[in-house]
């Protein structure tokens, strides 16, 4: 088979004559391409006015036809002024995919058109344009790319941009700010209703080790996501990681039941250690979820791993709530207690927090601790002695757990600073 004939200057010429006599029928080609346009879908009335796509679509086809037969070595005006309708699709909410379309219907139009032109004079013109289809069609393409590329710039930026501005927002009322239309602009921006069931979750930074769970919620902040009836948007601080929950209309009925189900969720995941708020009725109440889930994550030791309710931590999140009073009482309980040596106060201590977990049994305890159940009542009485209360009167009991937890959760003191070394000037040879 022979080879295509390639392009002369004679076929330049010729096609430059045709693209010039073209210009002169873009009035009504943009008619013909916003009528097809039209039929093809009803979003682009919507997205722009009339007159507007009009000159728009006019000044584009006319540097494009211009672009078809300019030298080679002439600036990418089409280039530039498709970016630039990128980018300007893409603020105007146009799909990415209708934005193609036009372009590549344009480029049809064009085309057909110079077919046209050319078959109504002499073969000779048809030709030379025929050869030329590569130059039209590859202009088109890269329109189209140019235009692409600068859409989906410029769509990343307005999400960034409206990421942040939502960030703000959820920041602000997690903060517990009150300013006026602050809730409704979250919930627009959220698509979350601004009254509802919601919770806050606290999560502890430094148990993010890429378990499982951990997935979706490695950004500064995300966008809401669903889950067993849950709709989650969470935010990463320094020191924690903080996630807004809606509750559905079946959780939100039970709130207890709901808590329950999420803090399964969540330990489920491996998410934990963190704490949950109570239930609260509205965005505007995000504040005091927050400070609540926080005083309920405080409640979890060093090697927790759960997820845990505020409304069932109570008591120890009112002794962490209070450092210098839990001091003071771990002071006046276990004064003397803490003067033994370290090992001896691990094991009494021990088995007082076991004791209380098996609810008062001595033998539940003595299996969780392997060891006899009278070795248990030596250890607990040897307590009362060194406490001066008794477990047996619930007053005694209260300000014993309490301190336990207040022990347990405060923490370590510092090391004692070093002892000076003694100077060897002006001693004895």
């Amino acid at each position: 088979m022979g080879g295509r004939r390639p392009r002369t200057g004679h076929d330049w010429k010729l096609l430059t004559e045709a693209c010039t006599a073209l210009l002169e029928r873009v009035p009504e080609l943009v008619d013909e391409h916003l009528r097809r346009l039209a039929e093809h879908s009803r979003v682009y009335g919507q997205v722009l006015p009339y007159d507007l796509h009009w000159r728009e679509s006019e000044e584009a086809m006319r540097i494009g036809i211009e672009t078809i037969s300019a030298p080679r070595d002439s600036p990418r005006r089409d280039l530039a002024y498709a970016e630039e309708a990128g980018r300007r699709r893409a603020q105007q909410g146009l799909p990415l995919e209708l934005l193609a379309h036009a372009y590549r219907s344009a480029g049809y139009l064009v085309w057909d058109a110079l077919l046209e032109g050319a078959a109504e004079r002499e073969s000779e013109r048809l030709g030379a344009l025929v050869r030329s289809a590569t130059i039209v069609w590859a202009a088109v393409d890269a329109q189209v790319q140019a235009a692409s590329d600068a859409y989906r710039a410029t769509e990343m930026e307005l999400r960034r941009r409206t990421d942040e501005q939502l960030q703000a927002l959820l920041d602000a009322l997690l903060e517990g700010q009150r300013s006026p239309g602050l809730a409704a602009r979250a919930a627009a921006g959220l698509d979350l209703p601004e009254h509802g069931s919601y919770a806050v979750v606290v999560l502890r930074a430094e148990r993010r080790d890429g378990r499982e769970g951990r997935e979706g919620r490695e950004e500064t902040f995300h966008r809401p996501v669903r889950g067993a009836g849950f709709r989650f948007v969470w935010r990463m601080r320094t020191d924690c990681e903080v996630g807004l929950v809606a509750l559905d209309a079946a959780a939100g009925a039970d709130a207890g039941a709901g808590l329950d189900r999420l803090a399964e969720l969540l330990d489920a995941r491996g998410a934990g250690p963190g704490g949950i708020s109570p239930v609260v009725s509205g965005l505007a109440e995000l504040g005091r979820a927050r400070r609540l889930a926080e005083l309920a994550l405080r409640t979890c030791p060093p090697d927790a791993t759960r997820v845990v309710r505020f409304d069932r931590r109570m008591p120890t999140a009112l002794v962490v709530s209070q450092p210098e009073l839990a001091a003071r009482l771990v002071a006046d309980v276990f004064g003397a207690l803490l003067e033994l040596e370290p090992a001896d106060r691990a094991v009494l201590l021990e088995t007082l927090d076991v004791w209380l977990a098996c609810e008062g049994s001595a033998g539940r305890a003595a299996s969780r601790l392997y060891c006899h159940r009278n070795t248990v009542f030596n250890r607990l009485r040897r307590l009362e002695q060194l406490t001066s209360r008794s477990l047996a009167r619930p007053r005694d009991l209260i300000e014993m757990t309490l301190a336990l937890d207040a022990y347990r959760l405060s923490p370590p003191p510092p090391p004692p600073p070093p002892l000076p070394v003694p100077s060897s000037r002006g001693s004895a040879p």
